[in-house]
């Protein structure tokens, strides 16, 4: 587990209670959007956290509660983004693989680009939705190097929480005791 301690935001300029979590298609449809509480930044990025009962919504269906806590790391200048779940949650890791998050005006969009890599609580690391991914490829018209970028961070991805590498070495313990 990391030693890491995390730098909270600053007490001089209160953090605003909520920023908006916005995902959206390479169209510009809204996807997975919900609010969270900002927590602090370290060397691997942003870090929001989510306590149980947080309400989200896919684009414009009802909305579902997630019964567990969860924080989300947003790095700077990298195509994904990360939700560290609470235990007994079966995925302990959840990648998306996105454009670069975007901060402005209390909220943080990026475009989902499919793909995902998940890390399950016994070990296993899957890539998840490739099919989705090829058939995206040609109903938004990605542009290849979008489709390069997305495919080099998912590897980057796999090997990086495959060897628990980075941000996947425990670093995201402090950020959720914040919120559990």
């Amino acid at each position: 587990m990391s030693e890491t301690r995390p730098e909270l935001i600053s007490e001089e300029t209160p953090p605003p209670s909520e920023v908006r979590v916005v995902y959206r298609k390479y169209d510009g449809s809204l996807h997975w959007n919900h609010g969270a509480r900002p927590l602090g930044e370290d060397e691997h990025g942003v870090w929001v956290g989510c306590a149980s009962g947080t309400v989200a919504r896919r684009g414009y269906e009802p909305p579902v509660v997630w019964g567990l806590p969860y924080v989300m790391l947003f790095p700077r200048d990298a195509w994904w983004t990360a939700t560290f779940n609470a235990e007994p949650h079966e995925t302990a890791i959840y990648c998306d693989i996105t454009t670069v998050p975007e901060w402005r005006d209390g909220e943080v969009t990026m475009v989902d680009l499919d793909l995902d890599v998940l890390r399950f609580r016994d070990g296993r690391v899957h890539l998840d939705d490739e099919d989705e991914f090829a058939e995206h490829q040609v109903r938004y018209a990605y542009p290849e190097d979008v489709i390069s970028r997305a495919e080099r961070s998912a590897a980057w991805l796999i090997d990086a929480v495959g060897r628990g590498a980075g941000p996947f070495n425990g670093a995201h313990g402090p950020w959720l005791s914040l919120v559990t």
